[in-house]
């Protein structure tokens, strides 16, 4: 459950999928092309965020495990 949680915040077709599903709404609630552009920059950047952080978690929960350093070394 935890590992298919972390798949779909990690994955880019949910992120371009939730501002697929943002921008239209947006138009139709009279928001200006600009202003939707904007909010679709920031869920993207967000995005990117999240699954930068998530998949940076794995690879250290990963090396701990193994025994390694962040840098690759054992310890």
């Amino acid at each position: 459950m935890k590992q298919t949680i972390i798949r779909k915040l990690t994955s880019r077709k949910l992120w371009a999928a939730i501002v697929g599903f943002i921008t239209p709404l947006m138009l139709a609630f009279g928001y200006t092309e600009s202003q939707t552009s904007q909010v679709a920059a920031i869920v993207m950047a967000g995005g990117t965020l999240i699954a930068y952080i998530v998949g940076e978690g794995m690879t250290d929960a990963a090396g701990v495990s193994a025994g390694t350093t962040t840098e690759g070394e054992q310890k």
